[in-house]
């Protein structure tokens, strides 16, 4: 899959940083999902689900992809890791109010139990991620959400 960014389209980008920066995209990462199998693979899923809601043009996502592939790769026996391309998925990024990116939300049994927005270290991802199985969903982080729809 090659992914398009702006400013290869005019004369700054040469062909080595396009492929450098679609590699980025899709090193590490999970499984791109969107609204036709967001319900089979995140809401129905038997394991937690880790959620990164991103774009590629992104300049905070870009930041952030390092952490989040450590994170998608230390976890990834207890838990499946979908990206999701909010520009792609406008529908599910507005359900779930995604105001930033990226915003990474954890899902037990179908349910958002825990909220990341902004790009964070791989070691606070990955405590807020623990503290949220500790509490069996009792955490919510960085503000409200309306996840209970």
């Amino acid at each position: 899959m090659t992914i398009w960014h702006g400013d290869c389209n005019n004369q700054q980008s040469s062909a080595t940083s396009v492929k450098r920066m679609n590699a980025m995209s899709d090193e590490g990462s999970g499984r791109e999902v969107g609204k036709a199998n967001f319900d089979s693979e995140v809401l129905r899923s038997g394991r937690p689900v880790l959620v990164v809601f991103w774009t590629p043009w992104s300049p905070a996502c870009r930041a952030a992809e390092p952490a989040l592939n450590e994170v998608m790769r230390e976890l990834s026996e207890r838990v499946r890791s979908v990206k999701i391309n909010a520009d792609e998925n406008p529908h599910l990024s507005l359900w779930y109010g995604i105001q930033s990116l990226p915003t990474l939300l954890y899902f037990v049994d179908g349910v958002v139990v825990a909220r990341i927005v902004g790009a964070a270290s791989k070691n606070a991802i990955l405590a807020q991620l623990e503290t949220s199985i500790l509490n069996k969903g009792d955490s919510t982080i960085s503000g409200p959400s309306n996840e209970n729809k």
